[in-house]
């Protein structure tokens, strides 16, 4: 249980301050955060998450991660729907949260693509390729720890908000589309959140594979 729940309480973390940032941004219409400071908040709270929980989960946040993680066997299938559920439950309470503090909002982090739904499917499916690439690369296992895993993952979530976030949000997380997209309503784009990041995950897995020793990709990694 103790890895369920770190797993709620890193995912709670994450939607609660990420798409915090974003709804007070949108209250306060971007007087305040700006863009920018929204970016750096994910980033931040990413690194601090893995520093608090890697050693316990591995501080996934992320369902595609997750399933990533089994599909390159360093982790194990049937504690895939487990965390799943923790991670989508702890979104869900994250946006609740939000949704009782800022009844002003109207979309609560919601990830709602400012260009065509292939354009943003196909960008989702890149930035959450980089993302994965980068885990897959920096953990040991499913265990997202190291001095430099932190960094350098809150590292790439940062940069990939700061350039892709006005055009999709730069989700790279299902269970961070979901939640939002129930409380605030605003569901007509939540399949490409679903699925575009869970195929970028699997294929940065193959191309670690293809590119790097047999072992890349099992649990001594």
């Amino acid at each position: 249980m103790k890895k369920y729940l770190s797993e709620f309480i890193v995912t709670f973390a994450l939607i609660f301050c990420g798409t915090g940032a974003m709804t007070v941004n949108e209250v306060a219409n971007g007087a305040d955060l700006t863009h920018t400071g929204v970016a750096i908040t994910w980033g931040l709270i990413v690194m601090v998450m893995i520093y608090a929980f890697g050693e316990t989960s591995g501080a996934h946040f992320n369902p595609a991660v997750t399933v990533a993680f089994a599909y390159a066997k360093k982790f194990s299938w049937k504690e895939v729907p487990k965390y799943i559920i923790a991670q989508i439950l702890g979104s869900l309470f994250a946006s609740v949260m939000l949704w009782v503090l800022f009844s002003a909002s109207e979309f609560y982090g919601a990830t709602i693509p400012s260009i065509d739904s292939w354009r943003a499917f196909i960008l989702e499916l890149l930035l959450t390729f980089f993302l994965m690439l980068t885990i897959v690369n920096v953990s040991t296992g499913s265990k997202e720890v190291g001095v430099m895993a932190g960094i350098a993952i809150g590292g790439v979530v940062l940069l990939e908000a700061m350039f892709a976030g006005p055009m999709t949000k730069a989700s790279m997380n299902p269970a961070r589309s979901i939640a939002p997209a129930l409380v605030s309503g605003h569901l007509e784009h939540l399949w490409l959140y679903i699925l575009a990041p869970i195929l970028g995950a699997l294929l940065a897995v193959v191309s670690c594979k293809l590119v790097k020793d047999d072992n890349c990709c099992d649990e001594k990694c």
